[in-house]
């Protein structure tokens, strides 16, 4: 499995109102090998980075892509769903027996939801409120999402052993086709060998290393 480090943060370092300042984001490892295994054409480029502080958990995706899509007709799941998004995905183990989704537009609209092998879906789960926060910023370049989740719930949901939760990173980017729909590319940390773009599989995660 492929693995990222993700660097042990003084929890004095949190700023109230704000998640993490940008010099915090400085000390963290840099994820930045994505792909779209099922398309051939090159994508933009996208960098994640997490810390944590015993208490919370802080990520960061930076996408450098300034054409965005977000549908915006409701706050529905379906149609965050057919928004340019970042997600993050927790399993317990590799049974997926349950495993956990968090789908974030670029807005910062959370879906969320525990789902199962076969792609079961319960949208009516939510991560407690208290125990995860969001923010976004964009620029002329790029957007980025940034969050915070308890380490309190991950614990309750019984995604860390031995330092290590076990993760998969993702991106949906929607551009207009020949027909002028928008039509997903799907894009992962791990490719999950699948024919057709599939991220509710066991292979498509990987494992983060709590660093102490």
């Amino acid at each position: 499995m492929k693995e990222y480090q993700v660097v042990l943060i003084d929890k004095n370092l949190k700023k109230e109102g704000l998640i993490l300042d940008s010099s915090v984001w400085e000390q963290a490892n840099c994820l930045a090998d994505f792909s779209s295994p099922w398309k051939n054409e090159s994508i933009s480029k996208i960098e994640f980075r997490a810390v944590w502080d015993f208490e919370n958990l802080y990520f960061k995706f930076k996408v450098f892509d300034s054409d965005i899509y977000i549908d915006e007709k409701d706050d529905s799941v379906e149609s965050i769903g057919n928004s340019d998004r970042v997600e993050l995905f927790f399993r317990q183990n590799n049974s997926l027996n349950p495993y956990y989704c968090l789908e974030i537009d670029t807005s910062v609209r959370l879906m969320d939801f525990e789902a199962r092998p076969g792609k079961v879906f319960d949208f009516d789960w939510k991560w407690p409120k208290e125990d995860i926060s969001l923010r976004e910023s964009k620029d002329e370049t790029s957007f980025t999402v940034e969050g915070r989740i308890s380490v309190k719930s991950l614990n309750q949901l019984k995604l860390i052993h031995d330092n290590t939760i076990e993760t998969g990173v993702y991106r949906a980017k929607f551009s207009k086709g020949k027909n002028q729909n928008y039509e997903p590319t799907w894009i992962s940390w791990v490719d999950p060998n699948t024919e057709e773009p599939n991220f509710h599989i066991a292979s498509s995660f990987g494992r983060f290393v709590l660093l102490k």
